[in-house]
């Protein structure tokens, strides 16, 4: 089977006073879930669907993502999450922000 991408959501989070890539994470998951309806997701579950959610996660120091804390920001699918570098520390402060990419890919049994 092969999952096809149905959704595409972007979000940006900012941890304006702890440096915390994590926190700034999970703020820029929710930012761009904030924006969507997914009407679909009953279907897919009708259907005997996989709702397959993969987010990427830029900010300057991957490693410092919590991986597992940022799952729990979404409420339904498969979650992966991969933090890459990217995002901004903003100089001369301690502020970081995290930007975020959504694929919702669905998978149907043949």
């Amino acid at each position: 089977m092969t999952a096809k991408a149905l959704v595409l959501e972007f979000g940006m989070g900012v941890d304006v006073h702890g440096l915390d890539a994590t926190t700034a994470a999970c703020r820029a998951v929710s930012d761009a879930i904030r924006h969507s309806s997914l009407p679909l997701l009953q279907e897919v579950r009708e259907r005997g669907g996989r709702m397959l959610v993969d987010v990427m996660v830029g900010v300057p120091d991957p490693a410092a993502v919590d991986a597992e804390r940022v799952k729990k920001e979404l409420p339904h699918g498969e979650v992966t999450v991969r933090a890459v570098p990217g995002g901004l520390r903003v100089a001369n402060s301690d502020t970081l922000i995290a930007c975020v990419a959504i694929t919702v890919s669905v998978e149907y049994p043949r």
